[in-house]
């Protein structure tokens, strides 16, 4: 992925990611009582498909869109940048961060420690 989806975007997205499958009337409805007007959601979601963020399927003269970006992927790019643009790229400044800001408690943080623990064996058990 090659750039982060602007807010718009990413509302949209959530909503397919959800649905799966939808129509403009079926996003906007799902947007609530702030929906966009409805040029303005089918605009967005042409742009995506321009990039291929989305996909669709002709019914006729009208469209129903599904995403083919996968959340999980979308994911793993963002929080790549967030944790660059936040923490320097440092897992360990997050980590501190959620301590010092958030206070996990300590049970979260041996079962997090844990999960790492468990990876990491997991990971040499494969070499």
């Amino acid at each position: 992925m090659k750039k982060l989806l602007t807010h718009k975007e990413e509302a949209i997205m959530q909503i397919l990611w959800r649905l799966e499958k939808a129509f403009i009337k079926d996003i906007r409805k799902e947007m609530g009582k702030e929906a966009p007007p409805y040029n303005t959601v089918s605009s967005t979601v042409r742009k995506l498909v321009k990039e291929g963020i989305i996909g669709f399927e002709d019914f006729g003269s009208t469209h129903r869109y599904f995403p083919i970006l996968k959340k999980e992927a979308y994911r793993k790019s963002y929080f790549r940048q967030f944790l660059e643009n936040y923490f320097g790229g440092s897992p360990e400044k997050v980590l501190s961060y959620f301590v010092n800001e958030e206070k996990v408690n300590p049970k979260e943080l041996d079962e997090l420690l844990n999960k790492i623990i468990e990876k990491d064996k997991s990971q040499h058990n494969d070499i």
